[in-house]
């Protein structure tokens, strides 16, 4: 089984690709907990996989996983993990087509989706904050106790999205890592903002041994 990440960062196509890869090639800098998740629900199935293309390159030299977003096909074809959203297939679907050693990462916004999540690696729990990517989402944000207590309820380790920054990052023992688009993707260095993002989970797991 591969490692668990305790970074993953999201892409934006909307930003131009030079500086979606720029800055996706400085995260990864931060060492091998930095995962990407390629995310791109406008683009058309052929554009898509040629993304996936470029990242699985850009992962592979580096030795950083890359998620492919609910497409087992993709995913399949550049050797990448896969990422479920919700409402959409689960992980015992998908887990026969995987070969051995394919991470399934699940979107879990409540309870309903919680139960869901069973046999997958790891969760992205949203949204803890008012995510920066999306500034019109009037979803209602857990907050950290929140997110504590449906990450508590999912079994497989949890990753807090949404609006997380390294200050908020702190505020979330809980988390065994994060997930995020703009605090890494539009930060003018993306490797000191990965690396600080890294920071708080070890002291959790410490504190808990």
């Amino acid at each position: 089984m591969s490692a668990l990440p305790r970074l993953v960062v999201i892409t934006d196509w909307r930003l131009p690709r030079a500086r979606l890869l720029s800055a996706l090639e400085r995260a990864l800098e931060a060492g091998p907990e930095v995962a990407v998740q390629h995310r791109h629900p406008d683009a058309p199935a052929r554009a898509f996989l040629e993304e996936a293309r470029w990242l699985a390159e850009l992962c592979r030299a580096r030795g950083n996983p890359l998620f492919v977003n609910g497409r087992l096909d993709v995913a399949l074809l550049v050797g990448a993990h896969l990422h479920l959203p919700a409402h959409g297939p689960t992980v015992a679907d998908v887990r026969p087509h995987l070969p051995a050693g394919r991470l399934v990462s699940v979107a879990v916004h409540d309870r309903d989706e919680a139960l869901l999540a069973r046999g997958a690696d790891l969760a992205l729990v949203s949204p803890v904050y008012a995510p920066g990517s999306k500034p019109g989402d009037t979803r209602p944000q857990l907050g950290p106790e929140g997110f504590q207590a449906l990450a508590a309820s999912v079994p497989c380790p949890a990753l807090a999205l949404g609006g997380i920054t390294p200050e908020r990052a702190s505020l979330l023992p809980g988390a065994h890592g994060f997930a995020v688009i703009s605090a890494v993707l539009e930060a003018e260095d993306p490797a000191a903002v990965a690396r600080a993002l890294l920071r708080p989970a070890p002291l959790f797991r410490q504190e808990r041994g």
